[in-house]
């Protein structure tokens, strides 16, 4: 009973951070129908960031609160100066780019950085609070848990009550009508692509502690797991990618304690597989939203 209370706490928590980059997966398709396959290279840029003004200021929250500008600035960097000049009408195209832009990305940070694991600290403490003899949440789990939450309230507030939210939606789904109408289409996918970065950035600085620690690759299997989650949620489906990073979480939680953690890329794998043959478009995807 512990061990699943723990791995099910660990899951859930892990989790969260899947759903996060889930959405940042999210937010791009639903604004310029492309799958951005940088998005890991660009977290772990941001994470440098962070690693970079907390080093030179000793403050955790400064480099917290740069790594998300610095996810801002990035993101709109690479749709007004690459994907902007890409030709979408061939799907292929945005995704080469995409490649390309991780290596120069990886081949950038390995420069400057090097390519060791630099340890990252978190801003509160990573020893489980228990009850009785049961292992619960950390402080920083609660912390992952808040994060994540007001990540997926903003959005949600955002594209429901409020302008910008309803152009970005509306130049998403209807580019032409949206620029009849007045919209700056342009601008609101600038706006996507760096909100998406700024939530991919969050999604790092929150995982990034908890594995080996900052290092150019650090994210390449998180992308892997987030991808996964988006697409059993539904790359249409911003509650589906929350849904989608709490179930892959869970799963590789599961598979990890009781079956072994080398088999972990394979259940991620399965699970993908099983997704794209019975339910292709997501599991909480609607067939009109799919359509337009």
């Amino acid at each position: 009973m512990e061990r699943f209370v723990f791995l099910t706490v660990d899951g859930l928590s892990r989790g969260a951070v899947y759903a996060a980059f889930a959405l940042a997966l999210v937010l791009i398709w639903r604004a310029a129908r492309v799958v951005n396959f940088a998005q890991g290279a660009m977290a772990v840029a941001t994470g440098y960031v962070a690693y970079s003004v907390t080093a030179a200021t000793g403050s955790y929250w400064l480099g917290f609160v740069a790594a998300l500008g610095g996810g801002l600035l990035l993101g709109a960097a690479v749709e007004r100066g690459v994907m902007r000049f890409v030709d979408h009408r061939a799907p292929l195209n945005a995704v080469i780019v995409a490649l390309g832009l991780i290596l120069l990305v990886h081949a950038v940070l390995g420069m400057l950085y090097g390519n060791e694991f630099r340890p990252v600290g978190t801003p509160f403490s990573r020893d489980p609070l228990t009850l009785g003899d049961l292992a619960l949440l950390s402080r920083y789990d609660l912390f992952v848990f808040g994060a994540v939450a007001v990540v997926v309230t903003g959005l949600a507030l955002l594209f429901t009550y409020t302008p910008v939210g309803l152009r970005m939606r509306a130049s998403a789904f209807a580019p032409e009508v949206s620029r009849l109408l007045g919209v700056n289409v342009a601008g609101m996918l600038t706006l996507g692509w760096a909100l998406a970065a700024a939530v991919g950035a969050l999604a790092g600085l929150l995982v990034i502690p908890t594995e080996l620690g900052l290092h150019p690759h650090a994210m390449d299997l998180v992308f892997v797991s987030a991808f996964t989650a988006a697409v059993v949620g539904g790359l249409d489906s911003p509650p589906g990618a929350v849904v989608g990073g709490l179930a892959v979480g869970l799963i590789l939680s599961y598979v990890s304690g009781y079956v072994g953690s080398d088999t972990t890329p394979l259940a991620v794998l399965v699970l993908l597989l099983t997704v794209l043959l019975l339910r292709p478009a997501g599991l909480f995807t609607t067939g009109r939203a799919r359509q337009v």
